[in-house]
């Protein structure tokens, strides 16, 4: 997610305003300590205009 994040030039705070969640929630998601509800997947690829699958395919590491 983070990297799909940062490609669109969004902050954390940005992506949280945009599907209505917490800052602290996003960077919890993106540090892989919060677990994320199908609806709040749903939510996060919506406000990043990507399919839900590309935030469930494994991270490719740089």
């Amino acid at each position: 997610m983070r990297q799909i994040r940062k490609s669109k030039d969004l902050s954390q705070e940005a992506l949280a305003d945009l599907c209505d969640l917490d800052r602290t929630y996003i960077s919890g998601i993106e540090r892989k300590r919060r677990n994320l509800s199908i609806r709040n997947i749903q939510r996060i690829a919506e406000a990043l205009g990507v399919d839900p699958r590309a935030l469930l395919a494994p991270a490719i590491e740089s």
